[in-house]
């Protein structure tokens, strides 16, 4: 361990599995004491758990983060937990749906916004005052590579998405001389349990026949191009919220930090 946060306590919103256990995980490697959330108990608990075996400090708080009062809720039980959050992650929100624009309803966007963006807004709400009061705070979201480069397909996870950076960007200007940083981590495409099961059926539509390495390599290259030649793991994201989350990245605030592979687009 770095012990490189030694003192900090965080919340990673969304970490009883994939991208946000990789962050809680590498968070509480490098000294701070994490709170990992999640909807079910089991998996946050396994998740814990396995921080503690790593020689880490973690607890877990569970709730439903669509329900605003299920929220706030959440929020008061990590402070709670070690008495305050210097750094928060704002890494929830539900995997996208692909559907066509046209075709895909005001209540899908309505949804989308309440799972992946409004619970954001709360908790930065709830959160971020105390750490101006103390003159030490982060906030990262985590965004995705339709940030940037959004599609004719699944528009309201790229809106839902690019608000969570312009949030970032604009309480970044709201928090000048604070202390307090704010910014945006968009990643790629991200091997997780999901993306995999996506690639291995679209693989097989277009009859290709590699199994492992050799299937990501003919992926990057011809089906969803990422110049460094391989999809993303989830430590690629936690390691790039890690850095933000530290006092190397003190000068840096309202920034969108691309972890893609040079993919510019795409989704995690």
């Amino acid at each position: 361990m770095t012990r490189e946060l030694a003192g900090k306590r965080a919340l990673v919103a969304g970490s009883s599995s994939g991208i946000g256990e990789s962050i809680a995980r590498l968070l509480a490697r490098d000294g701070a004491a994490v709170v990992v959330h999640g909807r079910d108990g089991a998996s946050a608990a396994a998740v814990v758990e396995t921080i503690i075996d790593d020689g880490g400090e973690a607890a877990f708080v569970i709730g439903d983060l669509a329900d605003a009062g299920a929220t706030e809720d959440v929020a008061r039980q990590a402070v709670a937990a070690y008495g305050g959050i210097d750094i928060l992650v704002n890494s929830a929100g539900a995997s996208p749906t692909f559907g066509p624009w046209l075709e895909t309803p005001p209540e899908l966007w309505e949804e989308r916004f309440r799972t992946t963006t409004m619970y954001a807004v709360r908790l930065i709400h709830a959160l971020v005052p105390p750490m101006v009061e103390r003159g030490w705070g982060r906030v990262v979201n985590i965004g995705s590579g339709v940030n940037m480069k959004p599609s004719a397909y699944g528009p309201e996870y790229s809106a839902a998405k690019a608000a969570l950076h312009t949030i970032a960007v604009g309480l970044s200007q709201a928090l000048t001389d604070s202390g307090v940083t704010a910014n945006t981590v968009s990643s790629g495409v991200v091997l997780t349990a999901n993306t995999d099961q996506v690639m291995r059926a679209q693989a097989e539509r277009l009859g290709f026949e590699e199994e492992g390495a050799a299937l990501e390599r003919r992926v990057a290259r011809e089906m969803w191009p990422i110049p460094i030649g391989r999809m993303g793991r989830p430590e690629d994201i936690a390691e790039a919220v890690c850095y933000l989350a530290s006092d190397r990245a003190a000068f840096i605030t309202g920034a969108n930090l691309r972890v893609d592979g040079g993919s510019a687009g795409w989704v995690n």
